[in-house]
C-alpha cells in the first residue's frame, strides 16, 4: 500500500478558517475516493498548522481497476460541439459511439472497457479539482494570480508512494518540497514520506497533528498551573483557537500588577481569554489571581515574549482601570436622558424610547411574577446607561454586566443590580440563564420589545438570513420561561407591547404581530425540543393545537412522554390510541357515515362497550382534577390505564356489526376514546412506540 501526504503551504491562517479547511478537505477528498471506487482501510488524515494544510493518507494501492461501464453521452439532437467535447472528455473517437434509445430521447453512448490505471494518474487528474471546490467564508488572492484562498497560498507538496506528484493548481505546481521556515522563505527541503516530514518538524519542535498539539498544550497547562501551587479552567474553545494559532507551543508563566484585581473580575478574564488569547488561574477558593499562561509560538530564552505580554496586560487594565474609575461615578439616573441621543434601531426609536416602553411593560410583567413593581422600573429605566460608557466601549461583550456594576457602586438594590448584569442572558442555547424573579422579568421585557419591534417594521427572519439574531432572541426567552417553569400570558404582553409602539407614534399591525409572532414561537419551540433530543413525531403531536400562552405545558407534555415512550406507560398509551384511531381513520372516507363522539349509551348491548364509555368519563374525571391537572407523568398513567378496557373491547366486541345504527354507536364511542386522548395532545401523529 501507499502513502498520500499533500502539504497546501499559505500565509497564516486564523484559527476559525483552519478548522474549516480540514473539515472540508477531508469531505472532499472522501467522496473523491468514493466516486473513484478507491478502498482504504484507514481514514483521511487532516492536520493545520497557522501556515500548513496536510492531508495524510496512507494506505492507496498504486493502481486501481476500473470497471467497465456504459457511459452516457449528449442526446443525438445535441450540437456538434457538444459530441466533440463528450470524445475529447472521455479520449476516444466517433467510431468508440453508439446509439441507444431511452425514455429521455435517444442518446450517443460508449462501452468504457476495464483497465487498470495509475493511482498517481488518478491524483494528478483529480487533485486540482478537488482543491477548487474547496469553499472559504472569507478568501484572498496573491499579487495579480485568479487564485482565491483562505490566505495568500504559496506552494504545494504533494507526494505518492515517494514520489512528487505532477500536477498544476492555478500558478503553481505541485513538487516534494516545502518552505522549512514560515519567515524565511528561502529555506526549503525536499521529502519523500510522512515520516520523514513528520520526524524534522519534530525536531524543530512543530507539532503537525492537531489533536496532539492540543493534549500537549492543555497536560502542560495543567502541569505547570500544579508547580505553581495555582488552578487553571481551561475553556475548550479557547483551548481550540489556541491550539490553531502556534506551531511549536512554548508556555510561559506570567504576571500583572495585583491592583487590577480590584477590577470586576469579568473584566480581566475577558481582556485575557477573548482579547488577548491567555489562560487566567484561580487559588484554591476559585478566587482569580494575577498570574496568567501564555502560550507562545516560539522560545523565550531572554523572557523577551514574557516581558511583552505583561506589559500589554497591564496597559490594558491600566485603561480599564481608569474608565471603571470615571464611569462608577457618573449617575446612571442622570444619564437616562442621554439616551435620547442614541439611535435604537431605524424606525424603532431612540435607546430612550426602548427604555420607556421597558418600563411599562416590566410593570405589567410583574404582577404577573408577583414581583415589586417600582423596582423593577427603576431597572428598566437604568439598564441601558451602561452603552455610554468609556468602559463598555473597550469591553462591549460585558454590557449590561457592567451596568449592574455601576448600579451596586450606586446603591442600588441586589436585586435590581443582579437584573441589569443578567437581561441579556441567556446569549446562547447553552448559556446560564436568569433564575430570580427580578432579572427574569427584565430579560424578558428587553426580548419581547426587541421581538415586536422587529416584526412591526417587518424585519423577519427569512429561512437563509437573521442578520440581527431574532431566532437567537426568541429561542433565549422560550429558554427562560420553559426552564424557570413560568406560566405567562404572552398573547396580552405582545397587544401590550404593540400598543406601546403605537403610544410613540410607531403604527404597528397588532393582529399581524400577533399572528407571526405566534407562528415565530412555535417553531422556535420546535427546534428547542429538536436540540432536546425529543423526538420529532412527538414534537408535531404536541404542536398541532398550539396556544402561545401554554408553552410550558405543551414543552412539559412532550418532554414527558418522549421519557416514557419506551416504557410500559407509553407503549400501552399509544397503543390504546392506536387500535381505535385506525378504524376510527378507515371509517373516516366513508362519506355516508359523520363520526362526532357523540354516544347514546342506550344502544349498547354488552358489557364491554359500557365499561369502555365508564373508563372514558374516569379519564375525563381525572384530567378534570386539580391535584394532576399539570402532572403529565399521572395524566400518561391515567391514558395507560385504559389497557384493560380497550383490549377487552376488541377482542370481544365487533366495530363492524351488521346493524348499520350498532356499528355507528361503536364508531362514536371510538371517537369519544380519541378525543379524550386528545386533551393530552394530538397521538394520532405518533409513529410508532
Amino acid at each position: 500500500m501507499s502513502e498520500l501526504l499533500i502539504e497546501i503551504f499559505s500565509e497564516e491562517m486564523p484559527a476559525k478558517l483552519q478548522s474549516e479547511a480540514r473539515v472540508n478537505l477531508k469531505k472532499e477528498f472522501k467522496e473523491f475516493l468514493d466516486k473513484e471506487n478507491i478502498k482504504i482501510k484507514n481514514d483521511v488524515f487532516t492536520f493545520s498548522t497557522p501556515n500548513r494544510l496536510i492531508l495524510l493518507i496512507n494506505d492507496l494501492s498504486s493502481s486501481i481497476k476500473i470497471n467497465s461501464a456504459e457511459i452516457k453521452g449528449p442526446s443525438i439532437l445535441a450540437p456538434e460541439i457538444a459530441l466533440n467535447g463528450f470524445i475529447n472528455s472521455n479520449k476516444i473517437t466517433k467510431n468508440n459511439l453508439y446509439k441507444k434509445k431511452t425514455d429521455k430521447g435517444e442518446f450517443y453512448f460508449y462501452e468504457r472497457k476495464a483497465i487498470k490505471k495509475k493511482t498517481s494518474e488518478i491524483l494528478n487528474e483529480n487533485i486540482p479539482k478537488i482543491l477548487s471546490k474547496l469553499s472559504w467564508k472569507k478568501s484572498m488572492k496573491w499579487g495579480d494570480k485568479d487564485l482565491y484562498w483562505g490566505r495568500p497560498l504559496k506552494s504545494i507538496l504533494a507526494i505518492f508512494d515517494k514520489k512528487p506528484l505532477d500536477f498544476n493548481f492555478y500558478h503553481l505546481k505541485s513538487s516534494n518540497q516545502t518552505f522549512i521556515e514560515k519567515n524565511f522563505e528561502e529555506k526549503t527541503k525536499k521529502f519523500n514520506s510522512y515520516k520523514d516530514y513528520k520526524s524534522f518538524f519534530k525536531n524543530k519542535k512543530i507539532i503537525l497533528d492537531n489533536e496532539q498539539r492540543k493534549i500537549f498544550i492543555e497536560q502542560n497547562l495543567v502541569k505547570l498551573s500544579k508547580k505553581k501551587k495555582l488552578e487553571i479552567i481551561i475553556d475548550n474553545k479557547l483551548l481550540n483557537e489556541v491550539t490553531d494559532i502556534v506551531e511549536k507551543p512554548n508556555i510561559i508563566f506570567c504576571e500583572f500588577n495585583k491592583k487590577f484585581l480590584d477590577l470586576p473580575n469579568e473584566i480581566n478574564k475577558i481582556m485575557m481569554e477573548q482579547h488577548q488569547k491567555y489562560f487566567p488561574t484561580f487559588d484554591n477558593k476559585k478566587n482569580l489571581t494575577n498570574k496568567f499562561f501564555v502560550v507562545a509560538d516560539c522560545s523565550d530564552e531572554k523572557g523577551f515574549v514574557k516581558l511583552g505580554n505583561e506589559r500589554v496586560v497591564d496597559a490594558r487594565l491600566s485603561d480599564a482601570e481608569f474608565f471603571w474609575k470615571k464611569n462608577k461615578s457618573q449617575s446612571m439616573v442622570k444619564q437616562v436622558s442621554k439616551l435620547k441621543d442614541i439611535n435604537y434601531f431605524k424606525g424603532l426609536g431612540s435607546y430612550f424610547d426602548k427604555i420607556q416602553r421597558m418600563k411599562k411593560l416590566s410593570g405589567i410583567i410583574s404582577d404577573e411574577l408577583l414581583i415589586s413593581k417600582e423596582k423593577i422600573e427603576i431597572a428598566s429605566m437604568i439598564c441601558k446607561v451602561d452603552l455610554m460608557s468609556d468602559l463598555v466601549g473597550e469591553f462591549p461583550e460585558l454590557q449590561g454586566t457592567l451596568g449592574g456594576y455601576f448600579a451596586e457602586s450606586q446603591g442600588f438594590e441586589k436585586d435590581v443590580c443582579l437584573a441589569i448584569k443578567e437581561h441579556y442572558l441567556p446569549i446562547g442555547i447553552d448559556s446560564k440563564i436568569p433564575k430570580k424573579q427580578y432579572s427574569i422579568a427584565l430579560s424578558i421585557t428587553d426580548k419581547l420589545d426587541t421581538l415586536v419591534g422587529f416584526f412591526g417594521i417587518n424585519l423577519i427572519p427569512t429561512s437563509s438570513r437573521d442578520p440581527f439574531g431574532i431566532r437567537r432572541l426568541a429561542i433565549g426567552l422560550l429558554k427562560i420561561i420553559l426552564e424557570n417553569n413560568i406560566k405567562l400570558k404572552i398573547k396580552d404582553l405582545i397587544n401590550y407591547s404593540c400598543q406601546l409602539y403605537n403610544e410613540q407614534s410607531l403604527k404597528f399591525d397588532v393582529k399581524n404581530i400577533q399572528f407571526e409572532l405566534s407562528n415565530f414561537f412555535k417553531e422556535r419551540l420546535k427546534y428547542f425540543m429538536r436540540e432536546k433530543k425529543i423526538r420529532q413525531d412527538i414534537i408535531e403531536a404536541s404542536t398541532t393545537i398550539y396556544n402561545t400562552d401554554d408553552i410550558v405545558k405543551t414543552y412539559k407534555k412532550a418532554e414527558i412522554l418522549n421519557n416514557e415512550i419506551k416504557k410500559d406507560v407509553g407503549v400501552d398509551v399509544i397503543s390504546n390510541y392506536k387500535r381505535a384511531y385506525k378504524i376510527i381513520s378507515a371509517e373516516g372516507k366513508n362519506k355516508n357515515i359523520e363520526v362526532t363522539g357523540s354516544v347514546d349509551v342506550g344502544i349498547f348491548n354488552n358489557e364491554h362497550e359500557k365499561n369502555l364509555y365508564k373508563k372514558i368519563h374516569e379519564i375525563k374525571k381525572d384530567f378534570a382534577s386539580i391535584s394532576i391537572e399539570n402532572d403529565y407523568k399521572a395524566l400518561l398513567r391515567v391514558l395507560a390505564s385504559s389497557k384493560n378496557e380497550v383490549d377487552n373491547f376488541f377482542d370481544n366486541v365487533i366495530v363492524n356489526d351488521q346493524d348499520n345504527v350498532i356499528k355507528k354507536n361503536r364508531l362514536e364511542l371510538l371517537k369519544m376514546f380519541c378525543l379524550t386522548f386528545d386533551s393530552y395532545f394530538n397521538f394520532s401523529k405518533i409513529e410508532s412506540v
